[in-house]
């Protein structure tokens, strides 16, 4: 699909299916077909595919190549059975406009066009139009980073407060939800890494040295990625800490069990040495002939039994 934008004073304005792209600000490519791939590269464009865009050497994700520079991040999205993933964004910044490429859906090219006019930066050109949308990107990233942290309060809670989580199916939706956040925390964690590194790019690049302004926004965008990446760090330590919790219960839990099952063995051992005794085949066992012996190999399995279980309440072991 290709959506293109032409700017209109601090906002921008989706151009109708079938325009020209020629007077487009930013066109932003998701899962381009050949037909759009060719439209864009009429405009001296190229669009690299998806391949070269999982590419993991720098060289290969940033450099620049007549006059455009290609810019390619890692930005967590849905893709299209709408679950959790992160994939490459590219960024083709040329003098006269911004060309986004992407596979999956990040939240920010929702909600960008919408919002334009509130974005800092503005979007009166190219460079200025991919900090804001950089902008964007990094303030939806702290985003996913509160709501991890949230939701780990509510998992800590759940585990450390009186009443917590106490059987498995507690425990196990607790470690589920866990895991669930780390993994975001962790992508989240990668995003801002590649984003730090194409701002650096950026900031180097002739659209980047072109003024004062931009690099001021280059510098406090990169504080921002900074700090984001402390919380990132915090929050994995919360993870590691909620997660041991959880695993620390799951044991004492383990080990209650095997307890009782060990306490009860050597509870019933003694009425079972009785009864094993007497059940044995010999042909001189007077106790056999009694009449009251039947009753009182009973009353010794029930003594035993009962005498054992009488010592390790008193040691406090049940």
């Amino acid at each position: 699909m290709l959506y293109a934008y032409r700017t209109d004073g601090p906002r921008i304005d989706r151009l109708p299916p079938g325009a020209s792209l020629a007077g487009a600000l930013w066109i932003d490519l998701y899962k381009p077909l050949p037909a759009q791939v060719a439209e864009v590269a009429d405009l001296g464009v190229g669009v690299p595919s998806l391949e070269e865009m999982e590419e993991i050497e720098i060289s290969s994700r940033l450099y620049h190549a007549a006059g455009t520079d290609y810019m390619t991040v890692v930005l967590p999205g849905l893709n299209e059975l709408k679950e959790h993933v992160s994939g490459p964004v590219t960024f083709i910044l040329s003098p006269e406009r911004l060309v986004t490429v992407r596979h999956h859906v990040p939240r920010p090219f929702e909600t960008y066009p919408d919002r334009a006019d509130k974005v800092a930066p503005g979007c009166h050109d190219s460079a200025h139009l991919f900090l804001s949308l950089m902008e964007e990107i990094i303030g939806r990233q702290a985003d996913h980073l509160e709501g991890a942290g949230k939701a780990l309060d509510a998992v800590a809670r759940s585990v450390y407060g009186e009443g917590g989580a106490a059987d498995d199916k507690q425990l196990l939706a607790a470690l589920r939800e866990i895991g669930r956040e780390g993994d975001l925390i962790g992508r989240v964690r990668l995003s801002l890494l590649t984003l730090e590194r194409a701002l650096g790019f950026f900031s180097f690049s002739s659209a980047g040295r072109a003024n004062d302004g931009l690099r001021a926004v280059i510098k406090a965008q990169n504080r921002d990625i900074q700090a984001l990446g402390v919380h990132a760090d915090f929050l994995s330590a919360r993870v590691a800490m909620v997660s041991d919790a959880a695993l620390g219960i799951i044991n004492l839990a383990q080990a209650q069990t095997i307890k009782i099952f060990s306490v009860l063995a050597v509870v019933f051992l003694p009425p079972t040495v009785i009864a094993s005794a007497y059940g044995m085949n010999f042909d001189i066992m007077p106790e056999l002939h009694w009449t009251w012996g039947y009753p009182m190999a009973l009353l010794m399995m029930l003594a035993s039994t009962v005498g054992t279980y009488a010592f390790f309440k008193w040691r406090r072991l049940l």
